[in-house]
């Protein structure tokens, strides 16, 4: 917890000394300001260390099933209703994936590593999940989601034997009809948007398609990178650079603000310190959730470390060609996977002030009355 502290405000160091060699701490206050998500990571890690393991762990998966039936929901409407790629409230389709994609991979480690015993809800939420993230058209998450499954069922793979592998079979059986079903026209034209995109950037150096203003984008990043690559041009200079880079080598008026490619960005933001920082946070988060699956046989422990497995693959696979932080929904996800999964893979639960002293409190009522009932009904 501490090197992980180390070097989530180490990353925020080198975007501050970016912006104060650059001398625009006004231009850059604004993007600044949200770090505080960052820098508060101790401050949550304590609060939320109050809270038992087994109640946080069943909390999270709950909350994780609730989110994938809600993401259906929403993803149908948007699909069939507005007439729109599925992007939830986010706004954007991949920060809806990412997050979407999260509390998947989660439904699936509860279920296999029996923290909650309500296994067939889990299992049908995933599936939801699922539907959702196709609806999205967001490959990339596609991937991310297949390689994070991948992870967890190699994680638990002690655990697929019995019922538990049937009901592994089940859900990709269930989930292939799925794909078969409700998505193949979905997964059939953004493959064929795919190939007409690459078709045309390498038939015709036509960039203006969505695989085209991603490869202008890094190009521009690139160059911009070489200009300044050890302190970077500072955390608000991406949209001025986007679009002066567009219109001077590729003659096109468009603007992003940032790169599609997380540590492409860091690099043009905050140089070699900030690449390098940010990549250092999740490879000590890394590190630690493997020693923790390496020795610990604890399911609550071992359930943190996959949660900090989960999202290190997500991320970093989403962030190839989008958004890796500096979104503020997937910068408050993040923060919340690596405190929560942390603390339940090698942190201690903190003391209460005498008098505040929680109850003992069975697994059976960790949960309201509700929550069991779904419980006994998934047995």
């Amino acid at each position: 917890m501490i090197w992980l502290t180390v070097a989530i405000y180490a990353y925020c160091a080198a975007n501050l000394m970016a912006s104060i060699v650059n001398n625009s701490l006004a231009r850059d206050a604004p993007h600044l300001i949200p770090l505080v998500t960052f820098l508060f990571f101790p401050v949550s890690y304590s609060t939320w260390s109050v809270t038992q393991k087994a109640t946080l762990a069943r909390t999270i998966v709950l909350s994780s099933m609730a989110a994938c039936f809600v993401a259906l929901l929403m993803a149908v409407i948007q699909q069939y209703w507005m007439g729109v790629r599925a992007e939830g409230g986010a706004g954007n389709p991949i920060v809806f994936a990412t997050v979407v994609c999260l509390a998947v991979v989660v439904c699936v480690a509860g279920a296999l590593s029996g923290i909650e015993r309500a296994r067939n809800p889990l299992f049908y939420a995933a599936l939801a999940g699922t539907i959702a993230i196709i609806y999205s058209g967001s490959r990339i998450v596609w991937l991310a989601l297949l390689i994070a499954g991948i992870a967890v069922l190699l994680i638990n793979h002690r655990r697929l034997r019995g019922r538990n592998a049937v009901r592994v079979l089940l859900l990709l059986t269930a989930v292939g009809v799925v794909i078969a079903a409700f998505g193949f026209q979905a997964i059939s034209g953004r493959v064929d948007f795919l190939r007409s995109d690459w078709d045309a950037l390498g038939t015709h150096d036509n960039y203006d398609t969505s695989v085209g203003i991603r490869v202008a984008l890094w190009e521009i990043g690139l160059k911009a990178f070489h200009d300044m690559p050890v302190f970077g041009h500072g955390v608000g200079a991406s949209q001025l650079l986007i679009k002066q880079g567009f219109h001077d080598q590729f003659a096109m008026d468009t603007g992003f603000n940032h790169f599609h490619n997380g540590f492409l960005t860091a690099l043009v933001q905050a140089g070699i310190l900030g690449a390098v920082t940010l990549a250092a946070i999740f490879v000590f988060a890394a590190g630690n959730a493997v020693r923790v699956l390496r020795n610990s046989g604890d399911p609550v422990e071992r359930f943190g470390a996959t949660m900090i497995v989960i999202v290190v693959i997500t991320y970093l696979t989403a962030g190839m060609t989008g958004i890796l932080i500096g979104h503020d929904i997937l910068d408050s996800v993040l923060m919340v996977f690596l405190v929560c999964g942390t603390y339940l893979a090698s942190g201690r639960q903190a003391p209460l002030a005498e008098g505040q002293a929680l109850p003992t409190v069975t697994e059976e009522q960790a949960l309201p009355p509700a929550t069991q009932e779904l419980s006994r009904a998934g047995q």
